[in-house]
């Protein structure tokens, strides 16, 4: 079972619920202005993040079962998911806090750099920066969910260059194992670049990533990552097939790269891409569900309010350096023995 690009391209959602996305989007994209802006003026050390993939991480965000334990929805994430967690609800100072390295840093405690959430009350596992290896953990998270029983599901995303490496096809192979499949909604998000490596040049010119799960006996989807409401009706469809068959089920979304791999690359705005929010917003302003004047007043508010919160963000202190072994396996004793 698979489903094209334009499938779900003219399905309306709720105005109120089309109101609520474009917040969240229009919030996601100033997030990472300031945070891009915060590395330029000395407050981070490094950025990667996800402006002009809001289209399709807010409505993935307000489709997760949200909780803590097996009974909900498991998410291994990427470094560009910071839609995805503003749309569960996370608090867009938080991301400030990590790129700052403070101590009240609530993802890493000021040891990571920014995107690389945890969130154990939503069981949010921690983002790591090799790619990938996400794939190779959420069958584990799955097991016990098939185990548990109920309508929890593991959500795993990684981008498209990822998929070259083994630990994606790890999960594709323990998700579908004949009689033990597992209930995993497995997510490529592709921008079509690989850093500064073009997709053209990495993957046969025949084959859509998505058509690696077909081998694999699952249902895919090739998506329009850059349209909200497709992404959230397809997405809709996919959480809901794994939720009662229990199986696997793999999505591939086109989106946009607005900023540059990270600013390892300048994080300088690319005009050739799409820009979904633009899209967006000409979209509800046709239909008369908003209009330019209250998205540029709502851009303008958020922009200055996360301003003032990094002016507060910066005055934070630092950890603390007897603090270094918190959070690690190895007690200081055992530490101390070796």
């Amino acid at each position: 079972m698979t489903h094209s690009e334009t499938d779900g391209a003219t399905a309306e959602l709720p105005a109120e619920l089309l109101v609520r996305m474009h917040e969240l989007m229009v919030k996601g994209r100033v997030l990472e202005e300031r945070l891009i802006t915060m590395w330029r003026q000395g407050d981070g050390y490094f950025w990667i993040g996800g402006p002009g993939e809001e289209a399709f991480n807010v409505p993935l965000g307000m489709l997760v079962q949200k909780g803590c334990g097996v009974a909900y929805d498991y998410l291994h994430l990427h470094y560009r998911s910071s839609g995805t967690l503003l749309a569960m609800g996370a608090d867009p100072v938080d991301s400030l806090r990590q790129m700052k390295n403070t101590a009240r840093d609530p993802y890493s405690g000021g040891r990571n750099f920014v995107g690389h959430y945890s969130v154990r009350k939503w069981n949010v596992v921690p983002v790591s920066s090799p790619i990938e290896v996400q794939f190779s953990m959420a069958p584990g998270t799955a097991l016990a969910q098939k185990r548990h029983g109920g309508t929890g599901i593991t959500i795993v995303q990684g981008g498209d260059a990822g998929t070259a490496e083994a630990d994606f096809y790890a999960g594709l192979l323990w998700s579908s194992r004949k009689g033990a499949e597992l209930p995993v909604l497995m997510i490529v998000t592709n921008n079509q670049w690989g850093i500064s490596t073009a997709y053209d040049g990495q993957h046969p010119a025949t084959t859509r990533i998505a058509d690696m799960g077909k081998a694999f006996g699952m249902p895919t989807a090739v998506i329009d990552g850059n349209d909200p409401e497709v992404a959230y009706r397809e997405l809709s469809k996919a959480m809901e097939y794994v939720r009662r068959e229990r199986k696997p089920y793999l999505v591939e979304a086109m989106v946009s790269r607005l900023r540059g791999h990270s600013s390892a690359t300048g994080a300088a705005f690319v005009k050739s891409e799409t820009d979904c929010l633009a899209l967006f917003e000409e979209k509800l302003a046709a239909r008369g569900i908003i209009t330019r004047e209250g998205a540029d007043a709502m851009r303008t508010s958020f922009t200055a309010e996360l301003l003032e919160a990094s002016k507060r963000v910066i005055a934070e202190p630092q950890p603390d350096p007897s603090t270094i072994w918190d959070h690690v396996f190895a007690t200081k004793n055992l530490v101390g023995e070796r």
